[in-house]
């Protein structure tokens, strides 16, 4: 349920964001800084046999069958992968959802981190999805190397993405990211169990606003940390910058460019 006095109070503050104290909030930024650094250093080791887990890890694998256990550390792959790139653009959202809970409850700890969690909960669920293209697209024999799409589908998939980022869908859902308050403005719901409710949501429209983009992985090559990091680079343009919209619209633009230009120089 929304909260009848939230809105109304969050409507007072005007249009100033809700700030943390300090040390609060430099407390929260090193927590998610470090997730994210945590994340950066598995993909940078890549284990992606169970040999690369080291003595115990390859004796907790040696469990599952060869295939299940492949299968397994691609999914870890792209799960880490997307607290990697995801959670950095969504830490103004999860700052400023933390500022309000402490102004209503004067704790915001836990209401933050349930809100975080059930944001990549979302990105979880879109790991698996990715997962299983991977291993469909390899049976299918459209994937090479380092899980880099063939020509002909990285064309496509190029073409794809630079006419979504052109959609109506993209817009609407880049600019729910881009305003916190204005979320939670008019998603408000109390307590931990509207932590884990918003969290889904935002992470329902960030998904939205990324999902294509997360698809050019496998143009570049999935493994391609050098790739991760641009498109990481890319989202938090779009969702940070005074001038994300115009950013998405002209990377569309380019991306289509890019896909002729491929198509006629394969």
């Amino acid at each position: 349920m929304t909260s009848p006095a939230a809105a109304p109070t969050l409507a007072r503050g005007g249009t100033d964001t809700p700030q943390l104290p300090l040390r609060e909030r430099l407390t929260l930024l090193a927590a998610l800084a470090v997730i994210t650094a945590l994340a950066w250093l598995y993909l940078v080791k890549m284990p992606m046999v169970p040999a690369d887990l080291g003595a115990v890890g390859a004796r907790l694998l040696s469990a599952l069958p060869p295939t299940l256990a492949g299968v397994w550390l691609t999914f870890m792959m792209w799960a880490v992968m997307m607290v990697a790139m995801m959670l950095p653009s969504a830490s103004p959202m999860i700052l400023t959802y933390a500022a309000i809970v402490r102004r209503h409850q004067g704790n915001s700890a836990y209401a933050a981190w349930i809100f975080a969690g059930a944001y990549l909960v979302i990105w979880t669920l879109f790991s698996a999805a990715a997962t299983a293209s991977q291993l469909l697209l390899e049976d299918a024999s459209l994937l090479y190397g380092a899980s880099r799409a063939t020509s002909v589908a990285g064309v496509v998939l190029l073409m794809l993405a630079g006419v979504y980022q052109l959609t109506p869908l993209k817009n609407l859902c880049l600019a729910h990211c881009r305003s916190p308050l204005g979320f939670f403005m008019t998603q408000w719901r109390d307590g931990m169990t509207g932590a884990f409710t918003m969290g889904i949501k935002h992470g329902l429209h960030c998904l939205g606003c990324c999902w294509m983009l997360m698809g050019l992985l496998f143009v570049f090559g999935a493994m391609n940390l050098i790739w991760v990091a641009a498109l990481s680079f890319l989202v938090i343009l779009e969702k940070l910058m005074p001038f994300g919209h115009a950013i998405a619209r002209v990377s569309g633009v380019a991306m289509i460019a890019g896909a002729i230009v491929l198509a006629f120089h394969r």
